[in-house]
């Protein structure tokens, strides 16, 4: 395959790591305003976001493994319902906004970041 070929995205997966499992579900449900799939895999609770097939599909995990924090990896989240309503519901759910929205160039929407309940920064993009 070349440099140049179409490719699908590169992320398949993501995990949110949460210290308070049931906060952190609490916290993505309110603020998205859609609801986790709760499931449990080898013992450990995950809430699956809402996605699909072919996409990204990702999960709040509680994993003895992994530590939240505003260190690591930052992954944005989608919202198609306009940004200013998903950052308004940050605060009220336990988060933390970390600035005011960024404006990207046209077409491409904007984003904020904040924190979420178990303290991992995230980003909150809408097109």
């Amino acid at each position: 395959m070349s440099a140049s070929s179409e490719r699908p995205g590169v992320i398949s997966w993501f995990e949110l790591p949460a210290g308070d499992f049931d906060r952190a579900v609490g916290f993505y449900e309110a603020v998205l305003g859609v609801a986790l799939r709760r499931e449990e895999i080898g013992g450990e609770p995950l809430a699956v976001f809402p996605y699909q097939r072919p996409g990204t599909g990702g999960a709040v995990v509680a994993r003895d493994a992994m530590r939240p924090g505003a260190d690591g990896a930052l992954v944005y989240l989608a919202y198609h319902d306009g940004l200013a309503a998903a950052m308004a519901r940050v605060e009220p759910a336990g988060g933390r906004l970390l600035g005011p929205k960024v404006e990207l160039p046209p077409g491409m929407g904007g984003f904020a970041l904040a924190l979420d309940t178990e303290g991992n920064r995230i980003g909150l993009h809408a097109v």
